[in-house]
């Protein structure tokens, strides 16, 4: 079942974070929350907030000085927990790496560098809310692949909300993704997959789906 609104998905967010993180290692995890019009920082101070009691080591990371600087601003309570992607990753360089759980809200294309070295010099867990780190501009050709079959590669999905043209797609780690399809009356499941599906697997789907309704 989809959730009926933010908070309900982020108490679900929290319970598929948890237990990804709970596997250990230096894994890397995904977080997707693709509200349209969603303003992302609130929900990555929450989040932050709500793990820190086990977590008392997690960083929460923005991309910019800015953001950095309004997140503090906002939740004084976590202001020392709260850096730049640049700040932590001179501190790296000045202690030889870091540790703990890395929770880095919304970085963009241009701050792919930035995030690939930091992760590179991090020896704990990473998870990246909202990311948007593969570039269309770089879509094709040598380095999106070597992207792809690399830094880009390394990340799974700890959970996703993501509405398509026709529906939502959902993922809770450790079930399979979801198909919600749209329908007058509301969303609707639709099918499950192991893995997150393509466009041509969705298209797939309602086409199976609108050919065995009677």
């Amino acid at each position: 079942m989809l959730p009926a609104d933010l908070r309900t998905a982020e108490s679900e967010l929290l319970t598929a974070l948890r237990a990804a993180l709970a596997e250990g290692g230096r894994r890397r995890w995904t977080v997707e929350l693709r509200f349209e019009g969603l303003r992302i920082m609130p929900v990555a101070i929450r989040l932050a907030d709500a793990l820190r009691p086990q977590l008392p080591a997690l960083r929460l990371l923005f991309p910019d000085a800015g953001a950095t600087a309004l997140a503090k601003r906002d939740a004084p309570e976590l202001s020392a927990a709260i850096a730049s992607v640049g700040d932590l990753e001179r501190l790296q360089q000045a202690d030889g790496g870091s540790d703990g759980v890395l929770l880095i809200a919304a970085p963009t294309p241009a701050d792919y560098d930035a995030v690939e070295r930091t992760c590179g010099q991090h020896r704990g867990p990473v998870v990246l809310l909202n990311g948007r780190l593969e570039d269309a501009a770089v879509g094709i050709g040598t380095v999106a692949r070597e992207r792809r079959k690399g830094f880009l590669g390394e990340w799974q999905s700890a959970y996703a909300l993501i509405p398509t043209a026709d529906g939502a797609l959902r993922h809770a780690h450790p079930d399979a993704w979801g198909f919600y399809r749209r329908d007058p009356d509301g969303y609707r499941f639709l099918t499950s997959f192991e893995t997150k599906p393509d466009t041509e697997q969705l298209l797939l789907a309602l086409e199976q789906a609108a050919a065995a309704a009677p």
